[in-house]
This record gives C-alpha cells, structure tokens and sequence, in this order.
C-alpha cells in the first residue's frame, strides 16, 4: 500500500534490480542483432545490470512487438524498434497491438544503410546494367528481402516502381541466411542492411551494387547511391529502442541517458563505424517524432506499390 507514495525519484534510483532483457527481431548473426550485442556490453555496465539480448524473429517484426507489448511496463522488457515496424500499421488489417500507442520510444540506436547486393558472378558492375540485366531476363533474376514486408522487401518495389523490372521476390527470416544464399549464388540480389554485408563485400563474396541511402556510406565510398543512377530515390535505415506503454516516464529517462551515454562511447562509436553505423543520440521525444514520419511516409509507398494489406 505504501508503494504508490514512493517519489517517483525513488523508482529510478532503484532501477534497475535486475537483468534487463533487451529483444531483437531478427535471427542472431544479423545486423541488428550485432549492433545490439555491440551496446549490450557497455550498456551493461552504465546500468549496473546485464542486458540480456533475446532473438524473436519473424512475422515482420510483429512477433517481437506482441511479446513486448504484453510484458510487464517495469523497464525489464526493451526491443529494439526498426524501420521495419513503422510499416506494419499499412501491411496489415489487424493487428494484436497499435505500434505507435503500444511501444514508447526510449532512444535512438543506429542510423543503419541499407545496401543492395549482388552474387558476385552476375554480369553486372553498375546500377544501369543491373536494370538492363533484369529488363533483358524479365521473371528470371531472384531478388532477395530480410523479410516479407520487411523495409528490404519495400525497398525492391521502389526499385520495381522505379524501374519497371520483373524479379521474383524471395523473403527470408534475416539478413544473415539471406547473404548466405547470396554468396552461394542461390540468389542473385538482394537488399541488406549494411552492418550485415560490409565484411563479406570487403572480401568479395558478395558485390556491393548501391546504397540506398542519400549519401554514400563513409565505409563503401566507392559504392554509389541508387539516386545517382535513379534521381530521388531514397530509403534510410534506423534502428531504436522502445519499452511498453505505461512504462515510467522516469525509468524511460533513466534508459535514454543510460543508453545516450554508451553511444557516446569512443569505443563503441569505433565498433559501429567498422560495420557500417552511425550511433543515433536522441531523446525519446525525437525518436517518437521519427516514428511517426515514417509510419505516414510508408503508408504512402504500400499503396503506390499496390500491397494489398493481410
């Protein structure tokens, strides 16, 4: 009975008691799974608790986004946010959770480019072969997504849209067994998140075609933009970190410096850079604002490509 009179202050400075559980949509061995394993360790150690990484795949993200909505709004259940799951409010008829009401945003993590990759034994060096390749064998070019309705698999149809090519599109659960099938040539493209294929595009396994990003990535100067070859176009890759609704303002903020603070990291920022990403520093209120931009930006790019909702 006493503990509903206890400052607020006092709730902060008591959390946290225990492990924090920290869940990631996608397969471990993915880009999103390392960029959280990178900021567990130190995020660790600012918290004075483990952050315990736990992999719940599929479904779009949406399986992650359930469990984490029905968990207790105690500051012991964080998920990582991705691009991803602004597009699922367009994607989907009904939902068991409305991602914007259901998830506050704590934090930014990562700006994350996308990059479109191909087996290294297609005919092809550039953006304007890559399309003539595919209009010269239309149906017949197998293009790769890290997930049905996933940000990769909307970012093909830009490009189908854009382009007018014909591919058959072949979703996989993460970026991990997608480049897998890459680099075995079982695939021909296919549009990962950089952290994933920066080694294996620095080795040659795979090809590193264009990012989709504005600018170039700092890490692949030498690797174009599809703007540069399709004018406007335009996708850009961020991950986040949110927590159930209802969760302590207070506790929300205790996270946001916690985490800001390990982003800040010389070491950390260092790790990020060698695969491909940029530490997000934001507070809740931005990465809120975030959300909510993309949410009506993607809304748009369903309808114009025509995907009817489930």
């Amino acid at each position: 009975m006493a503990l509903p009179a206890l400052p607020r202050t006092a709730l902060a400075q008591a959390y946290p008691s225990r492990p924090v559980r920290f869940v990631v949509p996608f397969p471990a061995g993915g880009a999103t799974d390392l960029l959280a394993r990178i900021l567990s360790h130190t995020l660790s150690e600012r918290l004075g608790q483990q952050v315990v990484i736990e992999n719940r795949p599929g479904g779009g993200t949406n399986i992650a986004t359930a469990q984490v909505v029905k968990s207790p709004p105690d500051g012991y259940t964080m998920m990582m946010t991705v691009t991803s799951s602004t597009i699922n409010a367009a994607l989907y008829k009904s939902l068991p959770f409305e991602f914007q009401r259901d998830i506050v945003q704590v934090s930014g993590l990562a700006e994350q480019p996308l990059v479109l990759d191909l087996y290294p034994g297609l005919p092809v060096k550039t953006m304007t072969e890559f399309v003539a390749y595919a209009k010269a064998n239309p149906g017949k070019l197998v293009f790769a997504s890290f997930g049905a309705r996933t940000v990769s698999h909307l970012s093909l149809e830009l490009i189908r849209i854009a382009t007018g090519i014909d591919v058959v599109h072949v979703p996989y659960q993460g970026g991990a067994p997608m480049l897998t099938d890459l680099i075995a040539g079982r695939v021909q493209a296919g549009i990962d998140a950089l952290p994933n294929s920066l080694q294996h595009i620095r080795s040659g396994a795979a090809y590193g075609l264009a990012v989709l990003s504005k600018e170039r990535a700092p890490t692949l100067p030498d690797v174009p933009t599809v703007g540069e070859t399709i004018p406007g176009f335009e996708v850009d890759g961020w991950v986040g970190i949110g927590v159930p609704k209802d969760t302590p303002p207070e506790i929300v903020d205790h996270l946001n410096r916690a985490i800001n603070d390990a982003l800040a990291n010389a070491e950390l920022t260092k790790r990020y850079a060698d695969v491909g990403s940029v530490p997000l520093i934001i507070t809740p209120a931005e990465a809120k604002a975030r959300i909510a931009r993309d949410v009506a930006k993607w809304a748009k790019v369903v309808e114009a490509a025509g995907i009817r909702p489930e």
